[in-house]
């Protein structure tokens, strides 16, 4: 794989954590908008740049991504960004209680990306790479990291170890509880031994940032096709990153709540899936699934346990395998009528950090009918998955610790 050093943009160690923000896609404009109210720094201004214009305006128009750049370039005129001399490497380290997962910050070629060296398993909609897309070319720069994940490698665990010894350039707690810390690496023998590490490995992973990381592939190859003079060293060739060894990364399960039982009563629904699923109840008591082919559900107000039938699934296919597909061939497709994840406006999804309590209260509220909670894709299902050029069911993994944005910025042309 193919990495290089960049001259980040980053901000001043006094300002970094009222920059710093919760990535652009698991905010709403309305939610943006009141977690920056009262902080002119934050770096939601430039990601979700529609949260500084009229709340009536239509978030895909021109003005909003021109708006992105401009509160950019304010945050340099005020001197709250500036740019690193030299090309550098980056160590971004997040601890959330007993969990801590370190990644390099570098740029990862689009050439590996459009060659399939750089692997995904979702697939993407076209409204959202869109989005992002039109947000680099207005920006000039990859505001927002990628989540890429690597293999571990022992060697690369041990040269990031050693430049953990120093003090940290940032070290600061977000509101989450998430402890970040950010190291700069400038050493060239370094850089050369993290960039040598980096070429062994035949394949990276999209763990997070599926849209991002097509927008800026298709940006670079646009500006490849645009520009006569191209020789391959330019700096949109490359797209921001942060890589993380697969063992230090956390999968939460990604749960299902359906509006409405598609006509059945509670009595005639349990029925009907019985065929495919042992079904024990547990009362009001939260059933979290401990094992995969396990599924909690709660509905009617009780909380049901559901192993699935050695009839309800394929362990040789690694797509049939995965629970979400088991729950989709065995209920929501047959029986509650859901047949497109994407487009069904009765299903919605709710990632692990909430809880079990969100979707048991979701029920109890009357907005939903059903609730499903799932158990977590592994790193190694969701690697042979992509390994195979297969695609995940949408809204499968959930990442936690979330990457805070803001920390350092890539830009296309390298210059302020």
């Amino acid at each position: 794989m193919k990495i290089k050093p960049f001259r980040g943009l980053r901000p001043i160690k006094e300002k970094v954590k009222a920059v710093a923000c919760r990535p652009y896609d698991v905010l709403n404009s309305d939610e943006a908008r009141e977690e920056a109210r009262g902080n002119p720094r934050s770096f939601l201004r430039v990601t979700k740049p529609e949260i500084t214009l009229s709340p009536d305006i239509d978030p895909y128009s021109e003005s909003v991504y021109a708006a992105g750049r401009d509160n950019f370039q304010d945050l340099l005129e005020q001197g709250i960004f500036f740019q690193d001399e030299r090309d550098c490497f980056y160590i971004y380290e997040l601890t959330l209680g007993d969990r801590v997962q370190t990644g390099v910050v570098a740029c990862a070629a689009v050439e590996d990306y459009l060659q399939g060296r750089i692997r995904k398993h979702e697939l993407t909609r076209p409204d959202k790479e869109n989005d992002r897309k039109r947000h680099v070319r207005a920006t000039m720069m990859n505001a927002e990291p990628v989540f890429l994940a690597y293999r571990a490698e022992q060697g690369l665990d041990d040269l990031i170890a050693a430049v953990k010894q120093d003090e940290p350039e940032y070290d600061f707690a977000s509101d989450d509880g998430v402890r970040h810390r950010f190291w700069i690496i400038g050493d060239n023998k370094l850089i050369a031994a993290i960039t040598a590490a980096f070429a062994e490995m035949p394949a990276t992973y999209v763990a997070d940032g599926h849209h991002r990381t097509a927008a800026a592939a298709l940006v670079g190859n646009d500006l490849k096709n645009e520009n006569p003079g191209h020789t391959g060293d330019e700096e949109y060739n490359y797209f921001l990153a942060v890589h993380f060894p697969h063992d230090q990364l956390h999968i939460l399960d990604y749960n299902r709540v359906v509006k409405d039982l598609n006509g059945h009563d509670k009595e005639s629904f349990l029925k009907r899936i019985s065929g495919a699923f042992e079904i024990a109840s547990a009362g009001r008591q939260p059933c979290k699934p401990v094992r995969s082919h396990e599924i909690g559900m709660y509905l009617g107000g009780e909380w049901y346990a559901l192993r699935a039938g050695k009839n309800a699934y394929d362990d040789g296919d690694p797509i049939a395998a995965l629970d979400v597909t088991i729950l989709s061939e065995r209920i929501l497709n047959p029986v509650l009528a859901v047949r497109d994840l994407r487009t069904d406006q009765r299903i919605d999804f709710v990632g692990g950090i909430r809880g079990l309590g969100e979707l048991q209260s979701r029920v109890d509220s009357g907005e939903m009918a059903v609730a499903f909670a799932l158990y977590p894709v592994s790193m190694e299902q969701l690697m042979a998955i992509a390994d195979k050029g297969l695609i995940m069911p949408p809204k499968v993994t959930w990442f936690e610790p979330k990457l805070r944005s803001g920390l350092v910025v890539h830009r296309l042309n390298n210059g302020v």
